[in-house]
């Protein structure tokens, strides 16, 4: 997908919401000096992968159309201002390269995410982070990967900016206002 606005997780709900968050920002860009192009419209299939272990941590898919990834940029760029102090985004050789500062609910997190593919059948996010401020003690850095297919068009039970996901679990994205307030402060 897109450049990830990283966000800290403590509660499975909050990670479903950063999970949202992250699978929107993978095709989407908050407007920067240098912003990723549009996600094809259709059904694209979304995988987080631990690094460390290879082992899948959730999948989702997200039925999207041009409007609602600009929604969805538009949503997250408040955000993203209140809580990030660094959110860059640059064009690179092979695709974009983004660096972001956030803190949530007195933790902070520095990534790195590295994102290639060509957002019309597939893309690739590789995110490092460093989290710190956590009850667990000292920083704890995480490395994930972000895998993006295309795989037609939405089902006819889909509407642009829904996300399945795992449970069945689905929500639209233009309901991102409520999500915010599920976020901890």
């Amino acid at each position: 997908m897109n450049k990830g606005v990283p966000l800290v997780i403590r509660s499975r709900t909050a990670w479903l919401i950063a999970g949202v968050m992250v699978a929107g920002l993978a095709g989407t860009a908050v407007a920067r000096a240098d912003e990723m192009p549009t996600r094809k419209p259709g059904l694209w299939e979304i995988r987080m992968l631990d690094a460390a272990t290879k082992a899948a941590g959730m999948t989702m898919q997200q039925c999207t159309d041009a409007a609602t990834d600009k929604d969805l940029t538009s949503n997250l760029s408040p955000m993203a201002k209140q809580t990030c102090s660094k959110n860059d985004v640059k064009k690179t050789a092979a695709g974009y390269m983004t660096d972001a500062v956030c803190t949530v609910n007195g933790m902070s997190m520095t990534s790195h995410s590295d994102v290639t593919g060509d957002f019309n059948s597939a893309y690739t996010v590789q995110v490092t982070s460093k989290v710190s401020g956590t009850s667990a003690g000292g920083p704890r850095e995480t490395t994930m990967t972000v895998e993006a297919k295309w795989l037609g068009p939405c089902k006819p039970d889909q509407k642009p900016g829904d996300i399945v996901m795992p449970g069945g679990f689905k929500i639209n994205i233009t309901d991102m206002q409520k999500l915010k307030g599920l976020l901890p402060k």
